[in-house]
């Protein structure tokens, strides 16, 4: 993969799908980025090793105009869910995300673990 790909989109409006907001996405190989804000700006980082799974969904309207949702599943505290609201590319983007994640764990040697009740077995 191309170490140098990354993606800009911004949220855009529901109607029309016009990007008249002010809070901007960039996926990178290894953060992903959430700027907000005109007056007061926040910028809201995870690195993509975090991730752990990724949905999108598209309600109606947002097929009307061409927008989807996706939703980043973290294993951060403070963030457990990314939201990029109404884009656009969303499928090409949320493919994105998965597959540099899952390189970003691999680099750092990371693995994902789930909680499938360890401690109720201590108990037998």
């Amino acid at each position: 993969m191309n170490s140098e790909r990354e993606y800009q989109e911004k949220k855009r409006i529901l109607f029309f799908g016009l990007p008249w907001t002010f809070t901007k996405y960039t996926v990178g190989q290894e953060i992903l980025t959430v700027n907000t804000g005109l007056l007061k700006t926040e910028e809201n980082y995870c690195y993509l090793y975090k991730i752990q799974d990724v949905k999108m969904t598209t309600t109606f309207m947002e097929r009307i105009f061409g927008l989807s949702t996706i939703t980043c599943y973290t294993g951060d505290v403070t963030h457990p869910q990314l939201v990029l609201l109404h884009i656009k590319h969303a499928r090409e983007i949320k493919d994105f995300i998965l597959e540099a994640a899952e390189e970003a764990r691999q680099r750092r040697r990371t693995m994902n673990t789930l909680d499938i009740g360890a401690e109720d077995a201590e108990e037998l």
